[in-house]
């Protein structure tokens, strides 16, 4: 890794954000570490392993541009493959030297004095370096159902995301708690295998076809002996996975009959999967498609038609020892309880997971929670010398979380290696570039989908306390790749000239 005072970069998060990180860190000749508190690499491909966890966009766009992977199996590749990804990026480009796993970082703040980032490591110890990448994800805390009484549950309750390979459901009384995008892969998973399932639904979730179908062996050959083909659907798939999901909604207004027409399909795929015309309408959603992250699944539906499986829609009133009481009286007997609850994204403990303290003693956390989230291309943030965030407020866009990625790692390392042609100890967005771009996104925002289609009833994720939507950033996919090539550097201010000193637990970081 270098000599012991070139700890520069510190990236928090070895999931595929990280991991991309590093290796553009890697090639760019940055010294750095890559932090996690998981004692695996992977990130959500690392801790989500319930029954049915796959990726919901086609395999073939869920990997790095520069790495791209011939031997998926399925369409839609499940959670062990996504995995095994992450191990052969990490080891194909040799980044094991870099990472301290089962390293959690407990906060970040900036030393004003020095011009360095200090992280509080668990255990007590402290390490300093000049720049962050903040690759935590937005799926890290779960969200647990302020519901009266679950600790008084007396059989097994876990998270989805706690599921573990010990985890046994086999001929229990189960009830799930939640049918989000989670439930939709979970619910049909473990139907056949429980003797009853009890799924307590809130709201609907629109769910459309999914055309999942195993990848011939001879399509894998191909792809290997002749990558421009899989790069050509791989074109291809990301085009309609943008027009569908990300350009309707954030170009609602434009692209409304693509909002309808997706409407539509989801309307006639549940006449067509669920005969009960009772049954039917609990299902059917009362908001638009878009407000709260859509699915697409053969096999949810159906599972509701099983005799072992009931959908639950009257609300959840407590949790007793014995199972989950509804607002009607009834008890619904379980020996496992599933939180299928999601997580905290843009809400105060969520983004980000710890403290981030910067200028003027100023945490990102709450500052984001006062002020409205806001960020510049949804890396930067004024007030916050030498951070990049990968995943910021109005962050995803275009065909993929993939490609988000790429494009703020490369925004990311311009900055970086500018500070460097510089010989500046800081780089920070200037306030009049943060401002003007947030003033942007809330006038775009205006025509998306989340302010015009409904969405009051989502209880989605997307949105914040104040209304606003900062999952997605309202713009093309072309857009986003250009910004990140040309953003005017000068829209960052660099500070005074660095003078190459490093810090003894700098040096111990790179020593481990």
């Amino acid at each position: 890794m270098g000599s012991a005072d070139e700890l520069d970069v510190a990236v928090i998060g070895a999931g595929l954000a990280g991991i991309c990180a590093g290796i553009k860190l890697r090639e760019a000749g940055q010294r750095f570490v890559i932090f996690d508190a998981a004692d695996d690499i992977g990130g959500t491909w690392q801790a989500n392993r319930y029954p049915g966890v796959a990726v919901d966009i086609p395999s073939v766009s869920y990997s790095y541009s520069f790495e791209p992977n011939p031997q998926w199996t399925r369409v839609y590749a499940p959670g062990a493959e996504l995995k095994a990804y992450v191990d052969h990026c990490a080891d194909k480009y040799a980044l094991r030297p870099h990472l301290r796993l089962g390293t959690e970082v407990l906060a970040a703040t900036f030393d004003e004095t020095a011009e360095r980032w200090a992280l509080t490591l668990a255990g007590g110890e402290t390490v300093t370096a000049r720049f962050v990448i903040g690759a935590w994800g937005g799926l890290v805390q779960p969200k647990l159902p302020d519901i009266p009484g679950l600790d008084e549950f007396a059989g097994e309750m876990l998270h989805t995301s706690a599921w573990t390979d010990e985890t046994d459901v086999d001929g229990r009384r189960v009830a799930v708690i939640g049918t989000g995008a989670t439930s939709v892969q979970l619910v049909p998973s473990i139907a056949p295998r429980v003797s009853h399932l009890s799924v307590f639904q809130r709201t609907p979730v629109w769910v459309l076809p999914r055309l999942d179908l195993p990848v011939p062996a001879a399509a894998r050959f191909l792809f290997r002996t002749l990558p421009v083909t899989q790069w050509l659907l791989r074109m291809g798939a990301g085009a309609a996975s943008e027009v569908i999901f990300a350009r309707a909604a954030t170009h609602y207004r434009t692209m409304a009959q693509v909002v309808r027409a997706i409407e539509g399909l989801g309307r006639w795929w549940i006449r067509q999967q669920v005969a009960d015309p009772v049954l039917r309408e609990k299902l059917t959603p009362t908001y638009g498609f878009g407000c709260k992250r859509p699915t697409m699944s053969n096999a949810y539906l159906p599972a509701f038609g099983r005799d072992n499986v009931e959908l639950v829609t009257e609300g959840i009133e407590r949790v007793t020892a014995d199972g989950v009481v509804t607002v009607d009286a009834r008890l619904h007997r379980c020996d496992t309880l599933v939180l299928a609850t999601g997580f905290k994204v843009f809400e105060l403990g969520g983004a980000p997971p710890m403290p981030v303290v910067g200028r003027d003693g100023v945490d990102l956390g709450p500052f984001w929670d006062e002020q409205r989230y806001q960020s510049y291309e949804g890396v930067s943030v004024h007030g916050f010398p030498n951070l990049f965030l990968m995943s910021g407020p109005y962050a995803l866009g275009g065909p993929s979380y993939i490609f988000m990625i790429e494009t703020h790692v490369r925004h990311a390392l311009r900055c970086i290696t500018e500070a460097g042609r510089r010989n500046a100890a800081t780089v920070e967005v200037r306030p009049e570039a943060h401002d003007a771009y947030f003033a942007d996104i809330l006038e775009r925002q205006e025509g998306t989908v989340f302010l015009n289609n409904n969405c009051g009833s989502a209880m989605s994720y997307y949105f914040d306390r104040h209304g606003d939507a900062p999952i997605l950033r309202p713009a093309s996919g072309a857009e986003m790749w250009w910004r990140s090539r040309t953003f005017d550097l000068d829209h960052y201010e660099y500070g005074a000239p660095t003078d190459g000193a490093s810090s003894p637990a700098a040096e111990a970081a790179v020593a481990t």
